[in-house]
């Protein structure tokens, strides 16, 4: 390569964003020494709408465009990224973005719930291309390998309630279970064809006179898979009654599971639904008063108590008691925070399926109630596309009891998600009908591909799967499977349409690779659940080859049951254009541990799957560039890595203990002491001998600066938008430390 290595590193939010302070120093100087240049490209979600409207900007106010420039990037052979986790903005969370921006002078426009004026919708269309997951479909060109790191594998099996949370036994006589829709959903719905040349076709909505409007125009490929379902609001209404009456006859917990971050324009209505059905009575009584405060149930329970301010202290009152009585009514809801009264329903981003579901599973089958305590729970999931992988795992545990950390085998994800595979690349295709009629997909000689009847309303999405990705998925799938002996398993459904071509090509593209030896399963997803269950259960492991979904779902789930938490994944995007993308961790962007670190200074956010990336980003560029500094780069990185497990030199959760600039430190320690003692480049050699030496004579020093910024609130002038100077101040907090990193 002529131009020097270079590993892109993204500025995201939350936790991750502020452990980069401290982590990204120690990053930078280390692997320049190795001749690898680190820069930063910023995805936040304030970086991200800033850029969008630079003309509301004044000059140096302006930022440039650094997501679209990583679409450009992670198109060339030799890209480099490590992306952390960041956002997936709901519009309650851009709104308080927006605010904050606009305090401190940034007038980016309001964000108009309902648009009137050209305008109006000019602004709302560009805010919603950073709603939501904004960043990943743009970035991810690749299929994706999630796993766990050996290490952190190891080390779970030797310290199991250690690294996060223990798993809890099943009661013989647990009452959770799973529901979901019989009729009228996703699933049901769905249609699916392979189209057979490279065209444009029109998703059109013709109402019941006939008159047609195009909705939208979608450029498609040849060999792609385009699907279109819709979801029957009318069989949602009356399954949310049913599973409110179902769940206070059986005396559990009702607790919905979506993903309104990812799927921003399907799922918040799907949960504004939920709201609607818990507080039936409520938005019958009050339905004039709601309009004119501008009530809208997709943003929970939260927005309507904030409306509610706009009215007379009585009228408040009187709605308020009338919510009340909806509680007393109704089934206890699963909370987020007991404390503080904050329910499943306050909000459609506070429970999010992947993670919110692994907890109920490793808590026993409970979630937390309104008292406080753990309770029995219905999980409502309405969509049987993936629901019953849940039901599957929920039942193995009734039957077998808790999954045991000590000897559990390990699951490896192979998931398809290249040229915004399935459902997550959906968003720009999903429209609630406007009236009774039809949508219908035309392509451009005015056949009818795919038609649904539509009810006003009705939630009507389509999908699209390129087939150079599902080739490359396949072939990603069959490299694993060779490199470790796992049995591999598809995870797909042959009675859902767009499974069924998905196996057709996967049946074509298997016969391209040698496959002697491997074994080879195409199964239900339930069914692979019980495979899967089955084999981990045993100590032995297993390959998922999954779409965009079930990646996200398997990803958090198999890693909270096996090390405790889904932080410390391993993810590797091996880019179609040759690069690699490097994705840190899969457990979001930790927004309680940036409320402990302003309360009391104290950040426990487990930088370990940043260590796994910045490995995997320096192996990449070892291999590619055939660089020996950067093989020992490597190995030291892994012996760091190692050693921070050893060690138990991971974050505590009270203050006054370790945090993650301690982890830092110690990182940096044992990374320093690896590259003093080898023998293989004696410049790096001599170089961080100086270091490990200065690092260790420093160790008690160097604590006792860390902890003493510990134990009070802190202040970096904002959550979304903060101010870097006062940041990077808190968490480069040891003079010692980073004179010792600065120095090198």
């Amino acid at each position: 390569m002529d131009k020097k290595p270079t590993i892109i590193w993204t500025k995201t939010d939350e936790a991750p964003y502020l452990a980069s302070f401290s982590l990204l120093p120690i990053i930078r100087q280390y692997v320049k020494a190795a001749d690898i240049e680190v820069v930063v490209k910023d995805i936040s979600l304030a970086g991200r709408t800033l850029a969008a409207f630079p003309e509301y900007l004044k000059e140096d106010q302006r930022v440039p465009d650094d997501l679209a420039e990583l679409g450009e990037l992670v198109n060339q052979p030799d890209s480099n990224i490590v992306k952390l986790p960041n956002i997936s903005a709901t519009v309650p969370q851009l709104k308080d973005t927006i605010a904050e921006l606009r305090s401190k002078g940034y007038m980016v426009p309001e964000y108009p719930e309902e648009p009137k004026t050209e305008e109006e919708k000019k602004i709302r269309e560009k805010y919603s291309e950073v709603l939501g997951s904004a960043v990943n479909p743009v970035i991810r060109q690749g299929n994706n390998v999630r796993s766990v790191p050996t290490p952190v594998k190891e080390s779970a099996r030797k310290h199991p309630n250690l690294m996060g949370l223990p798993l809890k036994e099943w009661p013989k006589d647990s009452k959770c279970h799973v529901s979901y829709m019989s009729h009228g959903d996703f699933y049901e719905n769905e249609k699916s064809v392979t189209l057979k040349k490279e065209t444009t076709v029109r998703i059109e909505f013709v109402d019941e006179e006939g008159n047609v409007t195009t909705l939208k125009e979608v450029p498609v490929t040849e060999g792609e898979i385009l699907d279109g379902t819709f979801m029957s609001v009318k069989a949602l209404q009356q399954f949310f009654e049913e599973q409110l009456e179902d769940a206070k006859k059986k005396d559990v917990l009702f607790s919905l599971h979506l993903k309104a971050t990812m799927m921003k324009v399907s799922d918040p209505p799907i949960f504004g639904y939920a709201v609607r059905a818990y507080l039936k009575d409520v938005f019958e009584k009050h339905s004039k008063v709601f309009d004119e405060i501008g009530v809208n149930p997709n943003n929970g329970l939260g927005d309507l108590y904030d409306k509610l301010q706009k009215l007379s202290e009585d009228k408040r009152k009187e709605i308020e008691a009338d919510i009340q009585a909806a509680f007393e009514k109704n089934p206890r809801l699963f909370m987020v925070d007991s404390d503080r009264g904050i329910t499943n329903l306050h909000a459609p981003n506070l429970v999010i399926i992947d993670a919110s579901m692994p907890v109920v599973v490793r808590d026993g089958g409970k979630a937390w109630g309104p008292d406080g305590k753990l309770h029995d729970a219905k999980a409502v999931i309405p969509d049987r596309s993936y629901a019953p992988i849940y039901e599957e795992i929920v039942e193995d545990c009734k039957k077998n009891g808790a999954f045991d950390r000590t000897t559990m085998g390990t699951v490896i994800n192979i998931g398809l998600m290249a040229m915004k595979a399935e459902e997550y690349g959906s968003h720009d295709k999903t429209f609630q009908a406007p009236a009774n009629g039809t949508i219908r997909i035309v392509d451009a000689d005015g056949s009818v591909l795919i038609e649904h009847k539509v009810e006003k309303d009705d939630i009507w999405r389509a999908c699209q799967v390129r087939d150079i990705a599902i080739k490359d998925w396949v072939k990603l799938a069959v490299e694993v499977g060779k490199s470790t002996g796992y049995p591999v398993v598809f995870w797909l459904d042959e009675n859902r349409a767009h499974h069924a071509e998905q196996i057709k090509k996967v049946k074509r593209y298997l016969q391209d690779h040698d496959t002697s030896g491997l074994e080879i399963h195409i199964l239900s997803p339930a069914e692979a659940m019980k495979f899967t269950c089955q084999q981990v259960r045993k100590g032995d492991n297993a390959i998922a080859v999954t779409g965009n979904v079930l990646r996200d779902y398997l990803t958090d789930l198999f890693p909270i049951l096996e090390v405790g938490t889904s932080a410390k994944m391993l993810s590797v995007v091996p880019l179609l254009a040759g690069g690699i993308l490097v994705e840190a961790g899969a457990g979001g962007s930790a927004p309680k541990h940036v409320q402990q670190l302003l309360r009391e200074g104290h950040l426990r956010w487990d930088s370990l799957a940043e260590f796994t990336a910045v490995a995997a980003s320096v192996e990449h560029i070892a291999k590619k560039c055939d660089s020996k500094s950067a093989k020992v780069m490597l190995d030291a990185i892994n012996y760091g890595i190692s050693e921070v497990l050893n060690n138990g030199k991971w974050p505590s959760r009270k203050v006054g203990e370790l945090d993650t600039r301690g982890e830092h430190f110690y990182f940096a320690l044992y990374w320093a002491e690896a590259l003093a003692e080898q023998n293989e480049d004696s410049a790096l050699k001599e170089k961080f001998r100086k270091v490990y030496e200065e690092l260790a004579k420093n160790e008690e020093k160097i604590n006792e600066e860390l902890l003493a910024a510990q134990g009070k609130p802190v202040d970096i002038d904002g959550y979304y938008f903060p101010d870097e100077e006062k940041a990077e101040k808190e968490m480069r907090c040891s003079h010692t430390f980073n004179a010792i990193i600065d120095s090198i």
